[in-house]
């Protein structure tokens, strides 16, 4: 339903370009943070996962940025309207704080993550016909997000064998609160923006009219000095 909305996003080279490079943000932050926890984790299983997880990551941010470089080096025409919130890329750890939360939960959250960046991946990729290299580069990176989502719902299950299924819902109900912020925050920044355009073409004309009126009340040319006073008094 949404193939021809992407293929129109992904049409423009220096939209495809500014796209990639957010992506690229994107795994690097989610590389840090699954750096960080590996070196948190008890678990030498995932400490080694986490580990080549966070490479796999930083691969990716590179592959991206490159790609994105090349794409934003042709020149172009006029800067065009992004649409990030219609075709978004991987959402990390969506500002999971890994310090704080178990290795289920996180394994839950990454799992989630992962299978919904594979999902939207393998969309774009679809509508690439006519940039192979930019297809070629998704479709790359889907091999890793495979092994991405395998392995974290293996380790959930052996780590939390009787409550997977919670951990997953728990996860999911995260990232569609994380969502809502998301959309409430644009929302907002859009209905400040459209007030303060009202306030603009509503409510300034009105005090301009009035302040034309008050300038053709005032006489015209310097007016007459008033007359000194007496200093006999301070009164």
């Amino acid at each position: 339903m949404l193939k021809p909305l992407h293929r129109w996003i992904w049409a423009d080279a220096r939209r495809r370009g500014r796209k990639l490079l957010r992506f690229a943000e994107t795994e690097a932050d989610g590389g840090r943070d699954l750096a960080r926890a590996a070196e948190l984790t008890r678990d030498a299983v995932l400490r080694r996962l986490y580990f080549r997880h966070a490479g796999d990551e930083q691969r990716h941010a590179d592959l991206f940025g490159r790609r994105a470089r090349e794409l934003l080096a042709v020149p172009c025409g006029a800067t065009a309207f992004e649409a990030n919130w219609l075709a978004p890329g991987e959402r990390g750890l969506d500002d999971l704080r890994v310090e704080e939360e178990a290795d289920e939960t996180l394994l839950a959250f990454l799992h989630l993550s992962e299978r919904a960046a594979a999902g939207r991946f393998a969309a774009y990729a679809e509508v690439l016909e006519a940039d192979p290299q930019t297809r070629a580069l998704f479709a790359r990176i889907l091999e890793d997000e495979a092994f991405h989502m395998t392995y974290t719902r293996k380790q959930l299950a052996r780590l939390s064998p009787h409550k997977q299924g919670l951990r997953l819902w728990q996860a999911r109900a995260a990232r569609l609160w994380s969502a809502y912020l998301r959309l409430a925050a644009k929302v907002a920044a859009m209905l400040g923006h459209l007030f303060l355009l009202l306030q603009y073409f509503l409510l300034l004309p009105p005090f301009a009219v009035l302040a034309k009126r008050a300038a053709r009340s005032e006489p015209q040319g310097f007016a007459a000095a008033r007359r000194p006073t007496p200093m006999k008094s301070q009164y």
